[in-house]
């Protein structure tokens, strides 16, 4: 499926999952059929005002005639989640973007961990379904500053299968990370979606249990230390449309492109969706997203040029 494919789709029912958590079930406007998606995907919802923003789908509860969201009424909403808690109406019609994945579930694995938190839930809980339906083994944590703030606690219910849940209000603590990651073997599959804390945690201490397996998904860009910076100017050429621009130091590729009309798909612009993940021919991207892995990074065969620049001096793009 292209990832450039956009639809509409209509607000068909919007729903109270947990205290600032809401559901949003969106539906075609007519019977066509919606692409299928996998465990780890997600949508980019154009909101109001040019407002683009990611959320992770529930794919248990998605069909060919229908998607659903979850959505953290996030405390530094910068317009999209207030949006959706405060003004968004069941009916409402706005355009969406096919799904995508940039947290894949290996469904070979023969042995998965998953962790969770808060709203992280909403990936984790659609890979820890697809894993029991399959018959693998698999382990959730899930975590939360109170009960009643986790989402999806009747679907998991609903599963008949007993998970593993850390609760501060109720510990008194923050999760043990190491405690609970030691417990398994180094050749199993380790995932991890939630705030940014946690994630950088579980990698943490990942690293230092020798685990290679280790997949993240994050909600907010991680900012690169400064000596990551490109220093200097570099050239960009566009392979299929013959074009060519000089990047300034400091200057942004994405707004070279806009401001030449170049057509590449932009979500978040943040480097967390993935929607602008741009074949490179030549060159040395200076990778500044929060979606590649490290594997991916070190492979440069791909970059998302929302955020990233260059390490050398000419970048040769599939654009």
């Amino acid at each position: 499926m292209s990832k450039n494919l956009r639809f509409n789709l209509r607000v068909q029912a919007i729903r109270y999952e947990a205290d600032g958590v809401l559901s949003v079930e969106l539906c075609p406007l007519d019977d066509s059929s919606l692409p299928p998606v996998a465990p780890g995907a997600h949508v980019d919802m154009h909101l109001d005002e040019g407002l683009v923003r990611s959320y992770s789908l529930i794919t248990p509860r998605c069909t060919d005639a229908r998607y659903v969201v979850a959505v953290l009424l996030d405390r530094a909403s910068r317009g999209g989640s207030n949006y959706i808690h405060r003004d968004l109406r069941v009916g409402t019609v706005m355009e969406i973007s096919g799904p995508r994945n940039h947290f894949l579930l290996d469904e070979s694995a023969q042995r998965t961990v998953l962790i969770a938190g808060g709203i992280g839930i909403t990936p984790i809980f659609s890979m820890y379904a697809r894993m029991l339906a399959l018959g693998k083994s698999v382990t959730l944590l899930y975590c939360g500053r109170s009960r009643k703030q986790m989402a999806l606690q009747e679907d998991i219910a609903a599963l008949g299968k007993s998970i593993e849940w850390h609760i501060d209000e109720e510990a008194g603590t923050p999760p043990d990370l190491k405690a609970f990651l030691s417990r398994f073997p180094t050749d199993a599959d380790f995932y991890c979606c939630g705030p940014t804390p946690m994630l950088n945690g579980f990698e943490a201490t990942c690293d230092a249990l020798g685990y290679n397996k280790v997949h993240v998904e994050r909600f907010s860009a991680v900012v690169p230390a400064k000596s990551d910076t490109p220093s200097g100017a570099y050239e960009v050429v566009l392979k299929r449309s013959g074009q060519s621009f000089h990047i300034e130091p400091g200057q942004s590729m994405y707004d070279v492109f806009l401001a030449n009309k170049v057509k590449v798909e932009f979500g978040c612009k943040e480097g967390i969706c993935g929607a602008c993940e741009t074949k490179v021919f030549e060159g040395i991207p200076e990778h500044r997203d929060s979606v590649l892995s490290k594997a991916e990074r070190a492979a440069n065969k791909t970059m998302m040029v929302c955020v990233s620049g260059c390490k050398g001096e000419r970048l040769v793009l599939d654009i």
